[in-house]
């Protein structure tokens, strides 16, 4: 029994998820499905690993950009598919495969049947980390080709399959990693007198970290700090002379994220002083807020609310992380939810979604971008 072609292209995708700024294959197999493409009105830059592909309009005034993010997690996939990833711990966790697979169905119909505007088709690497959303807004070819508006979609396993979710304004939080190290004086288990414990003092700064949110951020406002791993030390009779943090910060509000960092910084003096060590910290990358252009996202729910197989609605905000973000700093434009109906959900080494998903998505965003691209400017 035949498949839907771009279930078939997810597939493939599937198999070969790579980490950010490292997806070699992927970016052959996009570059290679596209040169089987008509040519005609097409043009294509790469950056890195990152793949531009502009339609040509019969008649542009303006450029709708449409995203798709590429690279994978590191996860060991445990889904058990005929197709699952052949690239040892590593795995689309996150729909990006899907995500990539529906831009390229709506990339084929275009190809054939240009609409009167420029669409800009932009297959985005690291939107894991360590972020290429930025770096490639202030590219060459992205400031050339820059839209006038630009749309990105992300799976929801949560939500069965026909269904939209969205709002205006804003939709993602602001994110921050967080890195701390630790560094005292190590020496034997039985003599902790003479030591500075890292184990002691990082189980310390966990429980003070707790604080930050419950005690300096406005309780009408939101955020998180969440630290998910800890290492320190070395065998059992020990006294760690060093141990590390790793977490993320995520805030509803940008003044937010600036008192958390602040106070946080202010509870690691705490440390250095109280456990007598040195600590270092580093927030990483950060992410800027999804926040949607309000008349551009009312108007795609009103268009996607009277397609006869699809239910919108509008969701809440949610402290998830997109550097898509950034391109909607300074762009006008929209994310929305796709429902996928998987049991697991992202960045679980057994989500599975639904992948009637991809024919859901590219029967909406079809003629969505034949509407915008046709529109008077």
């Amino acid at each position: 029994m035949s498949i839907n072609p771009f279930i078939a292209v997810r597939r493939d995708l599937h198999k070969i998820p790579e980490l950010g700024f490292r997806e070699f294959k992927t970016q052959r197999y996009i570059l290679d499905y596209i040169d089987s493409l008509p040519q005609d009105h097409i043009e294509i830059e790469t950056w890195k690993t990152a793949v531009l592909v502009r339609v040509k309009g019969g008649n542009p005034a303006k450029t709708i950009g449409y995203r798709a993010d590429m690279d994978g997690l590191p996860i060991i996939e445990e889904t058990g598919l005929p197709f699952k990833s052949e690239h040892p711990e590593q795995m689309h966790a996150c729909g990006h495969d899907i995500h990539m697979s529906i831009a390229l169905g709506v990339l084929t119909h275009f190809a054939k049947q240009p609409a009167a505007d420029n669409l800009l088709f932009i297959f985005q690497p690291a939107e894991e980390g360590p972020g290429g959303a930025e770096p490639l807004m202030k590219t060459d070819i992205m400031q050339k080709w820059k839209p006038d508006m630009i749309v990105a979609l992300h799976i929801a396993p949560e939500y069965p399959v026909g269904t939209i979710a969205v709002k205006e304004g804003l939709l993602f939080a602001n994110t921050s990693e967080l890195f701390i190290d630790l560094k005292g004086k190590g020496g034997h288990a039985a003599y902790p007198h003479q030591t500075n414990d890292m184990v002691i003092a990082a189980c310390s700064l966990v429980g003070q970290l707790q604080t930050v949110v419950s005690r300096n951020v406005d309780p009408l406002d939101s955020a998180v700090i969440t630290i998910g791993k800890i290492t320190g030390g070395t065998v059992q009779n020990i006294i760690a002379e060093n141990a590390r943090l790793e977490g993320t910060i995520r805030t509803l509000s940008v003044n937010s994220m600036k008192k958390v960092k602040q106070r946080v910084q202010e509870l690691i003096k705490g440390v250095e002083i109280g456990y007598q060590c040195e600590a270092a910290i580093d927030f990483g990358c950060m992410y800027h807020e999804v926040n949607n252009e309000s008349s551009l996202t009312r108007e795609f729910m009103e268009f996607a609310d009277r397609h006869e197989d699809i239910t919108v609605f509008e969701c809440s905000e949610q402290m998830t992380g997109e550097d898509f973000g950034f391109m909607l700093k300074e762009i006008p434009g929209f994310m929305f939810w796709l429902g996928a109906n998987s049991g697991y959900g992202l960045h679980h080494s057994k989500i599975n979604p639904d992948e009637s998903a991809i024919e859901t998505a590219i029967s909406l965003l079809i003629p969505y971008l034949s509407f915008k691209g046709n529109e008077s400017y």
